[in-house]
């Protein structure tokens, strides 16, 4: 069992009172559930990690795009700025804005709280993002400060994109450092979170509501650290009244399609059926759970969230027994199973079983003229040289050249030659017939998979995301930014 940063303490499901059955059921229903497709998973019990599995080429060490998970880490860099008199819940939004007071005269922008930001209730029915960032793209707060909401602020719930990204903004302005930054040595140091990335917006800016990379080991530690109400290693690092503030109902939440998102709404953590959890989109969840003493903390490709939920609902929750239980057969399979997670890999033939001298070299094109599901994808290139086939993703101004294996998944950091930058990537694939080359690409610090099909009587190729990004953009997008303070470079 490997986790990353310092070492958590370590047990066995049995010692803390868990069947070990219940792991197993779950990991069969997420592992045949046709929509899930399983990264990475850590579960605490009574403060031990009890188990922790990474379906390969996914590992323990990499950071992935958590997206709205995010604004739980968020809304813990406001409770730190809270709890040092940095700001207070009931400042008005406007207050922190000075530049903009004299143009924002919507009676009901104006007394908007910090606390409404928080809570997703700014008075707004619906998400005011692209509306903001179209009214001032050089600076989407004045854009959302010039939305006038339909409801009193504090009235309403409306998932608001706009109202955590205003929240951050805050909260660097008033610490004057970028979030990760500013939770470095209050949250990622003390917790043992080694490297972060966040995405930002613009330049200079992080972007709160999206964009952070981290590890499903740090979701974990984050989990930890709410279930012990602010304390870790014996050490009160966030104020217990944040805790019990940031994780109770502040805003109600029917009108939403799921019976997990039915529950309410707190600052930047849903209510769930059993405890509160922070989530983002393609199944990223750190479940939180007091009356069992447990964390679970997930990083999925998932299209169906609710069912991923259901899944530890119905295995998981039920696995969790009040009292140490002796160790079987179920347990020693787990130790065994846990470290051999993968994810299938494409089955097909390593080189052309024939007509191998018309697919070196070969380019294809977009089939039809366009590829709408990868609209910077211009073309293809296939070519073999001494080290065996590979694939070149063409976009404008870019390629990515992928290296093709014999076997199972290539992982490897190949570099986008415009941008100069590494894209972690495995590549899995082979020709599935003589005149057939179906490749997919895992992006392995994002939960997104390209699948790339070739056609050689057409010269033509298709290309599909499994799970497409939410602010699609050049491939060398899908990668944890790194900054020089965490000691990476690109």
């Amino acid at each position: 069992m490997i986790v990353t940063g310092a070492l958590l303490p370590i047990s066995t499901p049995a010692a803390q009172g868990i069947r070990a059955r219940g792991i197993h059921g779950f990991l069969d229903a997420v592992e045949a559930a046709p929509g899930i497709d399983p990264h990475g998973l850590v579960m605490m019990r009574h403060g031990y990690v009890v188990a922790a599995g990474w379906w390969f080429p996914y590992s323990a060490e990499r950071p992935q795009l958590l997206y709205s998970l995010s604004k739980s880490f968020t809304a813990t860099a406001l409770g730190f700025a809270v709890a040092e008199g940095l700001l207070g819940l009931d400042d008005p939004v406007i207050a922190h804005f000075p530049e903009f007071d004299r143009e924002v005269t919507d009676p009901r922008i104006r007394s908007m709280r910090v606390r409404h930001l928080a809570a997703m209730a700014t008075g707004h029915l619906a998400d005011t993002w692209e509306q903001a960032v179209a009214a001032d793209p050089a600076e989407p707060v004045r854009g959302f400060l010039s939305l006038p909401p339909e409801r009193e602020p504090g009235s309403v719930f409306a998932y608001n994109q706009s109202a955590t990204y205003t929240m951050a903004a805050i909260v660097q302005r008033a610490s004057g450092q970028p979030l990760s930054r500013y939770l470095r040595p209050r949250l990622f140091d003390p917790l043992g979170v080694p490297a972060v990335g966040w995405r930002e917006y613009p330049p200079g800016r992080e972007l709160g509501f999206s964009g952070l990379y981290a590890s499903t080991d740090a979701v974990a530690r984050l989990g930890q650290l709410y279930l012990q109400r602010g304390i870790w290693q014996g050490k009160r690092l966030l104020a217990a009244a944040w805790v019990a503030a940031a994780t109770r109902l502040h805003v109600t939440t029917e009108a939403e399609p799921n019976p997990d998102w039915q529950q309410g709404y707190g600052f930047q953590f849903w209510m769930s059926r059993h405890g509160y959890r922070g989530d983002g989109a393609f199944g990223q969840f750190c479940l939180v759970l007091p009356e069992q003493d447990a964390v679970i903390a997930l990083t999925t490709a998932s299209l169906d969230m609710q069912s991923l939920l259901d899944a530890v609902w119905e295995h998981l929750l039920p696995a969790l027994g009040d009292t140490p239980i002796s160790p079987g057969q179920p347990d020693a399979d787990l130790a065994d199973r846990l470290p051999r997670l993968a994810l299938a890999a494409v089955r097909a033939e390593p080189a052309p079983p024939v007509r191998r001298d018309e697919w070196a070299d070969t380019s294809f094109a977009p089939a039809g003229g366009d590829c709408e599901q990868q609209p910077s994808l211009i073309g293809v290139v296939v070519a073999e040289d001494r080290d065996g086939w590979h694939i070149t993703l063409r976009e404008t101004g870019s390629e990515l050249r992928l290296r093709l294996g014999r076997d199972g998944w290539v992982v490897s950091d190949p570099v986008a030659s415009a941008e100069g930058v590494v894209v972690p990537t495995a590549v899995s694939g082979g020709w599935t017939d003589a005149t057939t080359l179906r490749v997919e690409v895992i992006f392995l610090e994002t939960p997104h998979r390209l699948i790339v099909t070739c056609a050689l009587p057409s010269r033509t190729f298709e290309a599909m995301w499994t799970t497409m990004a939410l602010q699609p953009g050049h491939l060398a997008e899908l990668r944890s930014p790194r900054r020089p303070r965490d000691g990476l470079s690109g």
